[in-house]
């Protein structure tokens, strides 16, 4: 499979909370929960990774206190027959800690798993399906986002013909 990326400035965090959204809504429409759904969220601290797995969660779950699971490294969030699970790996020394959590169990239908400082669970983690890469600009973030499954590939598909369109 050929890689499928785009690129989108967001110059403030309304921005990155409307980006969020629009991501969101497209993993809703075709259907994402089903099967799993897995975002791996690269960038420097501070990048907007965090900011965007909350407005991410906020918008399935509005008024929905979301927390960094810097500390506890996994927060799930359940509604309905869905579930979005958000990984912070930062503090995490070996990826075998993640076999002590049981973290495959979270891996099952009808899921997103968001997660932060993915290479710190290699080869533990399962490959994503996109990848948003957060970089700082001189104002605001831009976000370089990249299919890597064939699930992944239709959902960036259609990032890239909604931001063409906006």
């Amino acid at each position: 499979m050929s890689l499928l990326t785009t690129e989108i400035k967001l110059l403030d965090e309304s921005q990155t909370i409307d980006f969020s959204g629009v991501v969101a809504r497209l993993v809703a429409n075709v259907n994402g929960f089903e099967k799993g759904l897995i975002f791996y969220l690269n960038g420097d601290l501070g990048a907007g990774k965090s900011f965007f797995s909350r407005a991410f969660v906020q918008h399935f779950i509005p008024g929905q206190k979301v927390k960094s699971p810097t500390y506890t490294i996994v927060e799930s969030y359940n509604f309905s027959i869905n579930a979005i699970h958000h990984l912070d790996l930062y503090r995490l020394c070996d990826p075998e800690e993640l076999e002590y959590l049981a973290i495959r169990d979270l891996f099952k239908e009808n899921f997103i798993a968001l997660i932060e400082w993915p290479q710190k669970g290699a080869p533990i983690l399962p490959t994503a399906d996109v990848e948003f890469e957060f970089q700082y600009e001189s104002v605001g973030r831009t976000v370089k986002v990249t299919a890597i499954s064939e699930k992944g590939k239709s959902l960036v598909a259609q990032i890239l013909a909604t931001y063409k369109t906006v």
